[in-house]
């Protein structure tokens, strides 16, 4: 079953999720390309950040989703966004682009690793190619609900339903490298004091355990979700200040040479 996003959703915790983008977006030392594509553009409210750093560019944001599409160009009508699947538009024969940026996408990508060679291979020599993804797939909040989603009332439901992966840093790093580029990688844990009722199950069902919920039918799905908020109230207490969410997160930023085998 294929699922969908909720732009609205999504955006509850704007701040805390557009922080990383921002300190990706810190570490490419593009000067004044010409092109730029956001690739896993969400809402647009990122892109736009895009624009701003680098206002002479052609930039244009991609994402597979209509809703995030529809919402992006609702929220940004001065750029260019369009509906694309990653691997098309990976392997298409559009001309190559001076910054490639993909924040929170390859982890829905699976195999995304073996990607990484054409993902460069659609930069521009000289170019800079650029990624975050999620790195806290060991976290209750990811271990809650797998565990939840095998138990025998909702496995046959959830068996196969999409879920995030990522790789450490090295792996990407060792992987880029050995195509020439000039890598930076690191990891930073966040720890977000969300606030609001339920916050940590706010965050997770906008992103990551949604399509497990949405693979439920109905009556499955308000258990599913019901069992799945009391875990996760568990595992993330409320303190005075707000909930404590950690979050590890996985920067790459690679420029790319014009040896690269395009």
């Amino acid at each position: 079953m294929a699922h969908t996003w909720d732009p609205g959703h999504y955006l509850t915790y704007a701040g805390e999720r557009g922080r990383p983008f921002v300190e990706l977006l810190q570490r490419v030392d593009a000067d004044a390309p010409a092109t730029v594509v956001d690739l896993g553009c969400g809402p647009g409210n990122l892109t736009a950040l895009l624009a701003q750093r680098w206002p002479g560019a052609r930039v244009t944001g991609l994402d597979s989703s209509p809703e995030m599409v529809e919402a992006a160009r609702a929220a940004e009508p001065g750029l260019a966004f369009a509906v694309a699947d990653l691997r098309d538009w990976v392997a298409g024969d559009a001309p190559p682009v001076d910054v490639l940026l993909s924040n929170a996408t390859l982890q829905w990508v699976p195999g995304h690793l073996d990607l990484l060679p054409a993902l460069a291979g659609r930069v521009a020599p000289g170019g800079w190619l650029a990624f975050q993804v999620p790195g806290n797939v060991d976290e209750p909040s990811h271990t809650i609900r797998t565990g939840l989603a095998a138990e025998e009332r909702f496995a046959a439901h959830t068996a196969g339903v999409a879920v995030p992966s990522s790789h450490d840093p090295a792996t990407y790093l060792e992987a880029l490298a050995g195509l020439g580029c000039t890598v930076d990688a690191w990891e930073t844990t966040y720890l977000h004091v969300l606030t609001g009722e339920d916050p940590v199950f706010t965050w997770v069902t906008g992103t990551g355990a949604r399509p497990t919920l949405q693979a439920l039918p109905d009556g499955l799905r308000e258990e599913f979700a019901a069992e799945f908020r009391r875990r996760l109230a568990a595992a993330y207490p409320t303190r005075p200040y707000g909930v404590v969410l950690p979050f590890r997160r996985i920067f790459v930023v690679a420029q790319v040479p014009g040896g690269v085998d395009r």
